[in-house]
């Protein structure tokens, strides 16, 4: 798949040079759209598990801890078929074989993301291997199925077969920037920006990765800085685009004189970055979902930004803030305006992508401000 001794995330070619080799493989044909630039999209299977409960399969087989195979079913309350449909409810968990298998070569890894759209919605979404003690890493040289764990937290979603909701990407040895790495980085591409200046070095917070922080200010007073979900909304279909009405399921929240915002526990909040963040062709980043440093509470459910976001193809775009879907876990926490909030990884590509991420491959993000799920109006 690649030459001895290189380190890096793979590429677009590589992901499609894998799946003519069979070390990414389906039943039915993988299609082009899945393969972003450094990651690939997985489509759920036929069927769906309801489960009692969420559960890793260390030292076995995904189906054997399930009882699929007759020997008794601890887990599985039923099991029903999303080819043409299926309803998730919220707060229920479900487990879906994927489409893709894995065939790997021995020094080739991978990890596993949701998808923006899949975080914007407060979908919980992990992949389990067989075997594997830990959610969302593939381990080098994998032989075998994919399976995604689901939850919805916020709403009830339809989902069907062939739809994606979690990213895939493959990568060899150690990748990740160090400190020094990413102020080499912002000193070469000017990484942050704070509206359509960039930051200076002695400005940008570097501390084990890249931290941003919250805003809760606005363009200005009384302007929307987020939203909060509303309980009790109907059901919202992920194959239908600028579908609902956002005033159905989201609570605007306005800009304040304080610029503050109290979480509540196991509330659902979409709020956004103050900076602006460039990720240049050659790398990608990853944001961390837990900073315990932070405070309780999450930050981010879609970890991965693909080579090229808000960046461009040849660094035209001066920055896209970053969305942040926010839980405060067991008390009520209060944040305020430019609050460091989120850490970013950095990890270098193993080459430059044949297209980096924007509107010429279908991206749906690249301008983004408090930006809900395409499935919502307006988007």
């Amino acid at each position: 798949m690649t030459g001895k001794g290189q380190s890096g995330v793979l590429s677009s070619r590589f992901l499609k040079e894998a799946v003519k080799k069979g070390q990414i493989r389906a039943k039915e044909p993988v299609e082009d759209a899945q393969i972003q630039p450094a990651s690939m999209d997985l489509r759920l299977g036929a069927t769906a598990y309801r489960l009692i409960s969420s559960f890793l399969p260390e030292g076995m087989d995904v189906f054997e801890k399930l009882g699929t195979d007759g020997s008794g079913r601890e887990l599985v309350m039923y099991e029903f078929d999303i080819t043409n449909g299926g309803i998730l409810e919220k707060g229920h968990v479900y487990l879906i074989p994927l489409m893709e298998e894995l065939n790997l070569p021995p020094d080739v890894f991978g990890k596993v993301n949701p998808k923006s759209t899949t975080g914007r919605l407060d979908i919980f979404a992990r992949v389990l291997t067989d075997k594997s003690p830990r959610f969302d890493d593939i381990a080098k040289g994998y032989s075998g199925r994919l399976f995604l764990e689901v939850m919805p937290r916020s709403f009830t979603i339809s989902v069907r077969k062939g739809f994606s909701l979690a990213q895939m990407r493959l990568m060899k040895g150690d990748c990740v920037l160090t400190d020094a790495g990413i102020r080499a980085l912002h000193k070469k591409h000017r990484i942050l920006y704070n509206g359509d200046e960039h930051l200076k070095a002695e400005d940008v917070f570097i501390s084990k990765g890249l931290f941003m922080r919250v805003d809760l200010s606005g363009e200005a007073p009384g302007a929307i800085i987020g939203y909060k979900s509303k309980k009790n909304s109907h059901v919202v279909d992920l194959t239908k685009k600028n579908r609902y009405n956002i005033d159905d399921f989201w609570e605007p929240i306005k800009a304040n004189k304080k610029c503050t915002l109290i979480l509540e526990p196991e509330d659902f909040y979409i709020l956004s970055s103050k900076e602006k963040i460039r990720i240049p062709p050659a790398y990608a980043a990853e944001m961390v979902p837990y900073e315990a440093g932070s405070g309780e509470l999450r930050t981010h459910y879609a970890g991965f930004f693909d080579p090229g976001f808000g960046f461009g193809a040849k660094g035209e775009v001066k920055g896209t803030k970053a969305v942040l879907e926010v839980r405060a876990h067991d008390v009520p926490f209060m944040i305020a305006d430019g609050q460091t909030f989120c850490k970013l990884f950095f990890e270098k590509m193993l080459e430059v992508p044949e297209k980096a991420y924007g509107p010429q491959i279908g991206s749906s993000y690249q301008f983004q401000g408090v930006t809900l799920s395409k499935q919502f109006k307006n988007f």
